[in-house]
């Protein structure tokens, strides 16, 4: 069967480029994670705000290298794109943000984040969602972005909102967190949203 619908973005609109550095207004800049970040990796998971909302669970040095590589085969792949954020220069991560579940075929993707101690109050996740949501929409040219978060972190509320994601609904028990099934607020913007 022919599908008569042409991919939103082409194949290779990723993989055939580098994972870009992308500068921040706050300060922070965000770049691809590197074999040498695998110990701040290992630190976040035991940060209880990141291991809480995000359920990473807890990662070895050797574990969290892998994972490292796993991001980049995900960007040959296409399949997602996830960034160190940091100060210039190859400065020490303070955050992590990122396109997961990416389908260039349908133009969408879901948008995940994190930040250490470090990284909180300066605005910087704010900044990043803004930056990642038009290097998104406008230069690999996807439709619709989404972030999702438990109802119960309005910290990722407020950085959805701010970054121009209205809520568009709650999703009743969507995420099973350490303390039980939790509602999740769905945020989305599309292209063409300022």
């Amino acid at each position: 069967m022919t599908d008569p619908t042409a991919p939103v973005v082409p194949v290779g609109s990723m993989s055939t480029g580098v994972q870009p550095v992308l500068g921040l207004a706050s300060g922070f800049e965000l770049r691809p994670w590197e074999r040498d970040d695998a110990e701040v990796l290992v630190e976040s998971c035991l940060d209880p705000e990141v291991q809480h909302w995000n359920r990473p669970g807890y990662l070895s040095l050797d574990e969290a290298r892998e994972k490292i590589s796993r991001w980049r085969r995900r960007w040959e792949a296409e399949e997602a794109a996830i960034w160190a954020i940091s100060r210039p220069d190859g400065g020490t991560p303070v955050g992590l943000i990122g396109l997961a579940d990416i389908d260039l075929r349908s133009g969408g993707a879901e948008i995940l984040y994190w930040l250490l101690p470090a990284g909180r109050g300066h605005g910087a996740m704010t900044d990043a969602a803004v930056r990642i949501s038009r290097w998104a929409l406008d230069e690999l040219g996807l439709h619709r972005l989404r972030i999702t978060h438990s109802v119960g972190n309005p910290a990722s509320c407020r950085v959805a909102t701010k970054a121009g994601f209205p809520l568009e609904g709650t999703m009743r028990s969507a995420l099973l967190h350490s303390d039980g099934w939790h509602d999740e607020h769905l945020h989305a913007r599309v292209r063409g949203d300022r």
